[in-house]
């Protein structure tokens, strides 16, 4: 069996990684990896083939960065020619950005079967990007794997066939399991950056929908410095983010008041989470990965795809409407002592890529 892997983004680098590990011990299974070059950043790309012990791309196809329709056409037109000249028996795809939707519509369009990981998920604002990318990649596959059971309940609301859809838990779970050790045994990011733990605050920003719109990005910033008065925050800037505060004037007076770092690989972020006092993101995975460290987070949107976060406690919505509204709720929920659920197997038993292996099969 021959199984091309498409990734592009550095969540799916970590998804792609648990799978990728049991196809690799799979006998008579060939795995070839695409790589669009949707991160071409290094911080935010090749270190996670390093840290997280992946195959090095077999595809590179270097599209970088356009607007969504022009970077989607071009992964689209250039992973339709790897599948003609592989021939694979599956395509593989992770999550909801651009590249998982090129390359669900180029294996769909050449008749090659389409696996989804992480299936399922809705925001239900088609606002967002992603949540078109979801939506249309779940109608195009064949076979869905949902990591929860509201997933598995949105895919049979919108009419997909049971026999199409299975409940394997989270990728990410499992790669939380298998790489904690790791972070803790190699990562120095705490000492380099004279940090101690639960004595700082680590905020991730990047999506379009707060880097794009200047009221947003005021809101947020304005929020984060005037937290920064009462307790360090630690930001890792995406580059999308850095153009942004750049254009708006904001990069002087972010840079004198955050501890702003360049992006960080896998390890080194999985040691700033589990070791902050709190998180403050707008990224899907981050929101997840504090969840697994037992780290409260408050997710800076106005609603999340990982809905029992927010149910269970451990997650806030946060509307970046105001500088007030962003700065007094993080302070309150620094000493807020809100009951948070224990939840126990929110996430599956940390065995999804084994289980995604044994469908394909």
């Amino acid at each position: 069996m021959k199984i091309i892997t498409i990734v592009g983004a550095r969540p799916q680098f970590i998804k792609a990684a648990v799978v990728s590990r049991k196809l690799q011990s799979t006998p008579n299974v060939q795995e070839v990896l695409v790589h669009t070059g949707q991160h071409y950043d290094g911080n935010m790309s090749d270190v996670f083939f390093q840290e997280l012990d992946i195959q090095p791309p077999d595809y590179h196809l270097g599209i970088g960065s356009y607007t969504h329709g022009a970077q989607t056409g071009k992964m689209l037109e250039a992973i339709e020619q790897v599948i003609l000249q592989e021939k694979p028996d599956w395509v593989i795809v992770y999550g909801d950005t651009n590249s998982t939707l090129a390359g669900a519509i180029a294996a769909v369009k050449l008749h090659i079967p389409v696996a989804h990981v992480e299936a399922g998920l809705r925001s239900f604002n088609r606002r967002m990007p992603e949540e078109i990318n979801r939506v249309l990649t779940d109608h195009s596959s064949d076979l869905l794997f949902a990591p929860t059971n509201a997933a598995v309940k949105n895919l049979h609301a919108e009419g997909i066939s049971e026999e199409k859809v299975h409940l394997v838990g989270d990728v990410m779970y499992d790669a939380a399991l298998y790489y904690g050790a790791k972070a803790a045994q190699n990562s120095s990011i705490l000492d380099r950056q004279k940090l101690t733990p639960q004595s700082y605050i680590l905020a991730t920003i990047h999506r379009a929908e707060n880097t794009d719109y200047s009221s947003r990005l005021q809101a947020i910033f304005g929020g984060l410095v005037a937290v920064a008065e009462k307790i360090p925050v630690v930001l890792p800037l995406h580059p999308r983010t850095r153009s942004a505060l750049s254009r708006e004037g904001l990069l002087n007076d972010v840079t004198r008041s955050l501890r702003l770092i360049e992006p960080v690989g896998y390890l080194d972020m999985v040691m700033l989470e589990k070791n902050a006092k709190l998180v403050a993101t707008d990224s899907g995975g981050v929101q997840k990965e504090a969840f697994f460290h037992r780290v409260p987070c408050i997710t800076l949107r106005e609603e999340t795809e990982w809905v029992e976060l927010v149910e269970s406690g451990w997650n806030q919505l946060l509307p970046p409407v105001s500088t007030v509204a962003v700065t007094n709720i993080i302070l309150n929920s620094l000493i807020s002592k809100s009951n948070k659920e224990e939840t126990v197997g929110l996430y599956g038993g940390g065995l999804a890529g084994e289980e995604i292996v044994k469908q394909l099969l």
